[in-house]
């Protein structure tokens, strides 16, 4: 018998569905970095704060050279450690705390890749967060099951080439899905 093999949503999105019951949650496009026997981790990228990297960058006391950056929203990563940055960013360089995505991504949480960011230099793309979304062993698994989540392979191109209010839709055309006929079915698992 064929033992099945662990399901890795590394460099997939969770798009959260219209029954999602964790108001977090509601209409999210979560990225999801690391997906392993443990657990999963991710980041929501399509829910910008109010606070911009150049406000993030004057509190935390790295200067900001590069003025184009300075009104980037910050992101909602998720619930868990809010008060902490996550960088998601390409190419993945050479940073003090870096999780290895794949060949192209990164998630970064080392103070030295904002001072990069804040000097004008690599990563060439970035998304800064803060907290991240956290799942322990066969949670996620668990609410795929519930139908909580659509999972569909990550493109690059949505996290960072489209402003944060597409991504969502964007990420449900790759899977041929429209969101409005979802909604019909709420509640009518």
């Amino acid at each position: 018998m064929e033992v099945m093999s662990q399901l890795d949503f590394r460099h997939h999105f969770l798009i959260a569905m219209p029954a999602m019951a964790d108001p977090a949650f509601t209409k999210t496009l979560v990225y999801v970095c690391e997906h392993n026997e443990q657990g999963a981790l991710g980041i929501i990228v399509n829910r910008p704060t109010s606070l911009t990297l150049g406000e993030l960058f004057a509190q935390t006391n790295i200067p900001m050279d590069e003025l184009e950056l300075h009104n980037r929203p910050v992101y909602f990563g998720g619930p868990v450690q809010t008060d902490r940055g996550f960088v998601l960013h390409r190419p993945v360089g050479q940073w003090q705390s870096t999780l290895t995505i794949n060949n192209n991504l990164g998630l970064t949480t080392s103070r030295d890749i904002l001072l990069a960011v804040g000097a004008g230099l690599e990563p060439e793309n970035m998304l800064l967060t803060l907290g991240y979304s956290g799942w322990a062993q066969g949670q996620l698994e668990h609410e795929l099951t519930q139908n909580a989540w659509l999972t569909v392979p990550a493109s690059e191109q949505i996290l960072f080439e489209l402003p944060s209010e597409k991504r969502f839709l964007a990420a449900m055309a790759l899977l041929g899905v429209d969101y409005a006929s979802l909604s019909e079915y709420a509640g009518h698992a």
